[in-house]
């Protein structure tokens, strides 16, 4: 395994690949195996639909390995798909234990969060725009706040305070490597998303433009062939 520890290797050594993401649930209880075949089928008919002619790469995000649920569900698709993965990680001062507990399978670079920010604004200071990330950050800070106030309607407690350093991770990744490739697979492992999960997040990158729902997205559809 090789940890990219600079923004030029991250961007010439990443560059050539396609990048794929699978967003899903860490407590999904389905049958992993059946998830992922189902995932594999779904994302080569996005694929071949797309033209898409970079090998592919999995974009994995810390998540320890458990029988069921989203680390599980991505072995499985690596496996299928023969493909090996990338992994990011939280910067220590984040989050300490992020980096150990991750699963390292098949993983062959590694990197942290913070790079992927630089990278991210960096590409959006050439183009005089506001800095990507802190758009990021302040449309999640408002959708937190918007589901806390339902939340507290339904007589619920707030959200847990990790939860916008995770979303974050999550809509940082998946468009700093859009702009490192050109181009990104975001692929959801659930049809129904569960409205105050992380993987709700994902219509923030929708809403500001960073994710092409046409495009870029792939979301979890059940039986259907390969064309």
């Amino acid at each position: 395994m090789t940890i990219l520890r600079s923004i030029s290797s991250i961007q010439s050594t990443l560059s050539p690949f396609h990048p794929l993401l699978i967003e899903g649930h860490s407590r999904d209880s389905r049958d992993p195996t059946i998830v992922g075949q189902q995932l594999v089928k779904n994302i080569k008919n996005n694929w071949k639909e797309r033209n898409i002619t970079k090998p592919p790469i999995l974009i994995t995000q810390g998540d320890p390995l458990t029988e069921t649920g989203i680390s599980a569900i991505t072995r499985i698709v690596a496996n299928e798909l023969d493909i090996k993965r990338c992994l990011v990680c939280l910067d220590d001062h984040i989050d300490s234990e992020h980096s150990v507990l991750a699963d390292r399978h098949d993983v062959i670079y590694e990197l942290r969060y913070s790079q992927l920010v630089d990278i991210l604004d960096g590409d959006t200071c050439t183009n005089g725009d506001e800095l990507k990330s802190k758009q990021l950050t302040e449309a999640i800070e408002n959708r937190i706040a918007i589901m806390n106030k339902k939340r507290a309607s339904l007589g619920k407690d707030k959200l847990a305070d990790w939860y916008i350093k995770y979303a974050l991770l999550q809509e940082i990744t998946k468009t700093a490597f859009k702009s490192i490739s050109g181009e990104v697979t975001v692929a959801h492992s659930v049809d129904e998303i569960n409205e105050f999960s992380v993987t709700s997040f994902y219509e923030i990158g929708l809403e500001l433009g960073l994710i092409d729902d046409n495009n870029d997205m792939v979301y979890y559809t059940e039986n259907t062939g390969i064309n």
